[in-house]
């Protein structure tokens, strides 16, 4: 164990955002996420036993945000018609807050398909036990500057 560092990070997933360069992306997928066939030509954390918001807060502490791209924290959009509610984003952007200068300026949303086409290129997909649907996230990996 280390101080300092979230206790929900285990080695693995530690050592793949160390390993993460500038502007790389990792996603953090819910449950219902095809991490497995996504994932092909990236790494899969199996983290199921968690939710997006607990992995999330706990990677922000440690993984700067891409500053050179307008949106570095990105949502799968909702499929137009889709009568799904999505409060989960409101948590998200909450915690987001919490780490990023720019706030919630710094989310955007990608629509499914091209979600799915940026996953295949992801360096890493986090398979976790999220029930919330739409609950999907891309995040591009920035520079530590302090």
């Amino acid at each position: 164990m280390l101080k300092g560092i979230p206790k929900i990070l285990s080695p693995e997933l530690l050592k793949v955002l160390c390993e993460m360069g500038h502007s790389d992306q990792i996603v953090l997928a819910d449950g219902n996420f095809p991490a497995e066939s996504m994932g092909k030509h990236a790494i899969v954390i199996r983290m199921d036993g968690h939710g997006i918001p607990e992995i999330l807060d706990a990677i922000l502490q440690v993984f700067p945000l891409d500053s050179y791209v307008e949106t570095p924290f990105r949502l799968m959009e909702v499929m137009k018609g889709d009568p799904v509610e999505t409060p989960i984003w409101e948590t998200y952007a909450q915690i987001e807050e919490k780490y990023e200068k720019r706030g919630r300026a710094a989310i955007g949303k990608v629509e499914r398909f091209a979600f799915y086409e940026e996953a295949k290129k992801a360096y890493a997909i986090i398979a976790t036990g999220e029930t919330a649907l739409y609950a999907n996230i891309l995040l591009q990996k920035g520079v530590v500057t302090d």
